[in-house]
C-alpha cells in the first residue's frame, strides 16, 4: 500500500515529521517497508532562457543561454520546438540523473557546440507522457529555486507492508484513522457531497445469482449525463503518478483515486456503449471477454460477471471490459459501486491470473456501509471535474449492516498481554478506532464497525488496545529455565534428525533442500502417485503430487549440477515423505545420492580401490556405507541389523539391498538405480543412493544414570592388524566383519574389508577376503600375549561363523 505524505495529511491534521509518522506506523502494526523522499528530483531547478539562437550546424537545434539564478548564464543545446527566449522551465545541470531518460548528465558537445546541462520535458521527469516540448512555467516562477518544491514533486512516498487481515487500511483515510487513534494528530472530517440530483438512472441492474446471492450482496449504479471526459486535474495526476499509477482520463482517474483514498473500488461504463440493462450473473462455460488490459479471458461458472444485451461488460470486482470503457468521447457515464464475495474474488483472480487494485481490496473485504457514500463522493468528484448532471442512484440487493457485538472484559488486556491498561484508556482507544462502546467500568459491550471484518472476539479487541497502547510497553520476561543443564528439550526424532545430518555431512556430503512436490510420473516411479496425494491446486504442472521418496528430487538436483559441469556430486536430505494423506503416512527419511566419482572409498584402504583403482565410479557399496553411517549415528544396535539382497523397483535388482532390524522392521534401502528409472527421469551417469527411515528406528532403551563422562578418549595408541580368510564364494563379506567385530567388543572398534581375491590357487569355489581390524585399548598398553590371545579369538570366531580358514 503506497501513499504520499501530503495525501495522508489530507485526512490527518498533524505536525509530526516524516520520521515520526513512519515510526508510529510500524509501532501500530502497519510496517513501513520503504520511504522515497524524492531525492532524485532535488537537482532540478527553475531556470529562465535568456536567449535562444539557431544552432550553426543543425536546423532543428537551438543554443540557449540559461539563467539558473547562480550567476552567469549557462550554455545549453536544446531541440525542443517550444524553446525560446523568456521561457521559464526546469533545468538539470551536469551530474544530475534524469529518470525519464535513465541517464546521468555530463558536459557534452552536440554538433560542435558544448552543452552544460539540459532543459527538461514532463516525460523526462516522469511527470506525464507529454513530450511535445520542454516544461513551460508561468513567468513569475521563482528562478533558482527547487523545481520539485514548486511542482509538488518533493512529496515523500511511503509504502507499508499490509497484512491481509487489515482491509480498513487499504485506504489512506483508514491509515489516517489508525494514526489519529494512536495520538499522532487529529482525523479530519469527510466533506459531504453537495451536487444536485436530476432524473432517474435509466439503466437498471438485476442480480441473477439464484441461491448464491452472497456473491454480490449489493449493487449501486448511477448515471451522470453530459460529462466532458478529458485529462484529470494536475493534483490528481501527480498523486497517482507518485504511487505508480498512470493517469488515463478524468473518469478512470477518479475511480483509481477513490480506490486508494477511500478503499472503495469503483467502475465506470460508457452509457452509450451499454445495451439494455445490466445483469449480475455467473459466466457460462467458455464465455469470453476482452478486458481493459487488452487481453481476452475465457470464463467459467465460477466467475461472476456484469453483462448487458451485448454480453459481458465486466468481470465483477476484478476488471472491466474493453468494449464499454470510457474515453474522450464519453458523454454519459454509469458509475458502479458494488459489493463482492471475498472468497470468490480471490479464487477468480487467481484462476484468471489477474492482479488489480480492485481485486486486492475486494478479496480482503471492503466496507459494506461505504458502498453508497463512496458512490456519492465519486459522483461529486466527477461533477466537479467533468461537469454533468447526476441522476438518482439505483440500489439493489443491499440489506444493510448488522454490527457484531462483543462482550469485552477489559481485564483480558492484562491477562493476554501483561499490559496495565486502564478501562478509560482502553475505551478511548476503541472509540478512536471507530468501535462503538456501551457501558462503563471493567466490562463493556463493544460493537464492531463495518470496516473491520477481521474483528470477531475479545482477543481481537485486546490486540487493538495492545497495538495502539504500544507493543514496546510489554516488558520482556525471561523464559523459564528447565531446572537442569541436560534437561531434554528435543524429541528422539528431532535428535536423530540432527545426528543423521551430522553423520552424512562428516562423510563429505552436502545438504540439499528439494521440493516436497513432484510430478505424478515421478511419484509413480517411486511407489507413489495415489490420488489422495495429488494437490488440488499445484503451483506448477510438474509439482502435482506429494513425494513418496526423497530420491527423485535429489537425482534431478544432481543432474542439474552435472549439466553445469559439476559431475561428481554427493548430496543428502533429511525430511518428510508421504505414503498416504493421514498423519501416520508422513515419514521422516534420511536419503542421499552420490554421482560420478563422489565416493569416500578412495580416502583409505578399500577392497574396491585395490581391484579398480582410485577415482572409481560410485556403486552400491558407497550407498550402503552411507546408510550404515546414519544407523550408527542414530544409535541403532548394529549387531541386530540384517542386510538382504534386493530392494524396491527403482533400484537395480542385482545391485541393491534392504536393511532390516529383525524379520519385520524395514530400516531402509540402498543401491544403484534401475536404468529405466534413470531414463524416465532424464538422468545419466554413475549413481547410487539410499534411504533410511529415521522414524522406524526403535526408541532407545532407558539406561541407568551415567556415572562416567559423556566423552571418553583413550590415552593409548590404536593398533591395526590384517587378516585374510579363505571362504566359500557364497559367504558374504558382512558375515566375516560381524564375526571379527564380536570377538571382543571392548577392544575391536573397527573392521574394514580392503582386499578380495579369487584364483585357481585358492581352489574351486573359493575366495580370499582380507580385513583390517582396529584394536583400541582403553585402560592399559597391550602386550604381545594380549595380541596373540585376541588374534586367536578373531580367527576362531570367523572360522566358527563362516567356515573361513586363515590364509597362509
Amino acid at each position: 500500500m503506497k501513499f504520499t505524505l501530503s495525501w495522508l495529511k489530507d485526512h490527518l491534521e498533524t505536525d509530526a515529521t516524516l520520521e515520526q509518522i513512519c515510526a508510529r506506523l510500524t509501532a501500530i502494526g502497519l510496517e513501513v517497508e520503504d520511504v522515497d523522499d524524492k531525492a532524485a528530483f532535488k537537482p532540478f531547478v527553475i531556470a529562465k532562457v535568456v536567449s535562444a539562437e539557431k544552432h550553426p550546424q543543425a536546423d532543428k537545434l537551438k543554443v540557449l543561454m540559461v539563467d539558473t539564478g547562480t550567476g552567469a548564464p549557462i550554455q545549453v543545446v536544446c531541440g525542443a520546438p517550444n524553446a525560446r527566449a523568456g521561457l521559464v522551465g526546469a533545468f538539470a545541470a551536469p551530474g544530475a540523473y534524469v529518470p525519464g531518460l535513465d541517464v546521468t548528465l555530463a558536459i557534452g558537445t552536440i554538433r560542435g557546440v558544448e552543452s552544460h546541462g539540459m532543459m527538461c520535458s514532463e516525460k523526462e521527469l516522469q511527470m506525464s507522457d507529454s513530450h511535445d516540448g520542454i516544461i513551460d512555467l508561468p513567468d513569475d516562477a521563482p528562478v533558482g529555486t527547487s523545481f520539485a518544491a514548486y511542482a509538488g514533486l518533493d512529496d515523500p512516498m511511503i509504502e507499508i507492508n499490509l497484512t491481509p487481515n487489515r482491509p480498513d487500511c487499504t485506504s489512506i483515510y483508514g491509515i489516517a484513522r489508525d494514526l489519529a487513534a494512536s495520538g499522532m494528530g487529529t482525523l479530519k472530517p469527510q466533506p459531504q457531497p453537495t451536487f444536485k440530483v436530476e432524473g432517474e438512472t435509466t439503466t437498471k441492474v438485476k442480480l441473477d445469482l439464484g441461491e448464491d446471492s452472497h456473491l454480490c450482496p449489493g449493487f449501486a449504479l448511477r448515471l451522470v449525463r453530459g460529462v466532458r471526459n478529458g485529462p484529470s486535474p494536475k493534483w490528481m495526476q501527480q498523486r497517482l503518478l507518485a504511487i505508480g499509477l498512470r493517469p488515463i482520463n478524468a473518469l478512470v482517474d477518479v475511480t483509481n483515486y477513490m480506490t486508494f483514498d477511500q478503499g472503495r473500488p469503483l467502475h465506470v461504463f460508457d452509457a452509450a456503449k451499454v445495451t439494455g440493462n445490466l445483469t449480475v450473473r455467473r459466466a457460462t462455460e467458455g464465455e469470453k471477454v476482452l478486458a481493459l488490459d487488452t487481453r481476452e479471458y475465457t470464463l467459467s461458472p465460477a466467475n461472476v460477471v456484469i453483462s448487458d444485451d451485448n454480453g459481458i461488460e465486466s468481470i465483477g470486482g476484478i476488471m472491466g471490459g474493453e468494449h464499454s470503457g470510457c474515453d474522450e468521447n464519453t458523454v454519459d457515464v454509469l458509475i458502479e459501486s458494488a459489493l463482492w464475495d471475498p472468497m470468490n474474488i480471490a479464487k477468480s483472480g487467481r484462476t484468471l491470473g489477474i492482479i488489480t487494485d480492485a481485486r486486492y481490496r475486494f478479496e480482503r473485504g471492503v466496507d459494506p456501509e461505504y458502498m453508497i457514500p463512496g458512490l456519492e463522493r465519486a459522483t461529486q468528484l466527477i461533477v466537479d471535474i467533468c461537469g454533468g448532471a447526476a441522476a438518482k442512484t439505483d440500489v439493489v440487493g443491499y440489506a444493510g449492516y448488522t454490527a457484531k457485538v462483543v462482550d469485552f472484559p477489559v481485564s483480558e488486556v492484562k491477562r493476554l498481554t501483561g499490559l496495565e491498561v486502564g478501562s478509560e484508556e482502553a475505551v478511548s482507544i476503541l472509540k478512536g478506532l471507530g468501535f462503538g462502546v456501551e457501558g462503563a467500568g471493567e466490562r463493556v459491550s463493544v460493537s464492531v464497525p463495518s470496516w473491520r471484518p477481521d474483528v470477531d472476539g475479545k482477543a481481537d479487541l485486546v490486540e487493538e488496545v495492545m497495538r495502539i497502547h504500544g507493543v514496546d510497553n510489554i516488558k520482556p520476561e525471561p523464559i523459564e529455565h528447565l531446572g537442569a543443564v541436560n534437561g531434554k528439550i528435543l524429541t528422539t526424532l528431532q535428535i536423530r534428525t540432527r545426528l543423521a545430518k551430522r553423520a552424512l555431512a562428516a562423510r563429505g556430503m552436502l545438504e540439499a533442500v528439494t521440493w516436497s512436490f513432484i510430478s505424478k510420473a515421478q511419484a509413480e516411479l517411486f511407489g507413489g502417485g495415489a490420488s489422495s496425494l495429488s494437490l488440488a491446486n499445484p503451483i506448477a504442472a510438474d509439482m502435482s503430487d506429494m513425494r513418496p521418496s526423497l530420491l527423485p528430487g535429489l537425482l534431478t538436483a544432481a543432474q542439474r549440477n552435472a549439466d553445469k559441469g559439476f559431475g561428481d556430486v554427493a548430496i543428502f536430505e533429511v525430511s518428510g515423505t508421504y505414503e498416504n494423506d493421514t498423519p501416520s503416512g508422513q515419514r521422516r527419511v534420511a536419503g542421499g545420492i552420490r554421482r560420478g566419482t563422489a565416493s569416500l572409498a578412495g580416502a583409505g584402504r578399500s577392497w574396491s580401490n585395490a581391484t579398480k583403482g582410485g577415482g572409481k565410479p560410485v556403486d552400491v557399496f558407497d550407498a550402503k556405507a552411507d546408510a550404515i553411517a546414519v544407523l550408527e549415528a542414530c544409535g541403532v544396535p548394529m549387531g541386530n541389523v540384517q542386510f538382504e539382497a534386493g530392494g524396491p523397483s527403482w533400484y537395480h535388482p542385482g545391485r541393491s539391498g534392504t536393511i532390516k532390524l529383525g524379520p519385520k522392521i524395514v530400516l531402509g534401502h540402498f543401491g544403484e538405480f534401475h536404468p529405466k528409472v534413470l531414463e524416465a527421469l532424464d538422468v545419466s551417469g554413475a549413481l547410487a543412493g539410499f534411504e533410511v527411515y529415521v522414524d522406524a528406528m526403535p526408541e532407545p532403551k532407558k539406561k541407568a544414570t551415567r556415572t562416567k563422562p559423556a566423552l571418553e578418549l583413550s590415552p593409548f595408541q590404536a593398533v591395526k592388524r590384517d587378516f585374510a580368510f579363505v571362504v566359500d564364494k557364497s559367504v558374504e563379506a558382512g558375515a566375516i566383519l560381524k564375526a571379527a567385530s564380536s570377538a571382543d567388543r571392548k577392544l575391536v572398534t573397527g573392521v574394514n574389508v580392503f582386499d578380495i581375491f579369487e584364483g585357481a590357487s585358492l581352489g574351486e569355489g573359493k575366495k580370499s577376503i582380507a580385513i583390517e581390524v582396529v584394536i583400541q585399548p582403553a585402560d592399559r598398553t597391550l602386550t604381545d600375549e594380549d595380541f596373540e590371545a585376541l588374534t586367536g579369538k578373531i580367527i576362531a570366531n570367523v572360522t566358527k561363523n563362516t567356515g573361513g580358514v586363515l590364509r597362509g
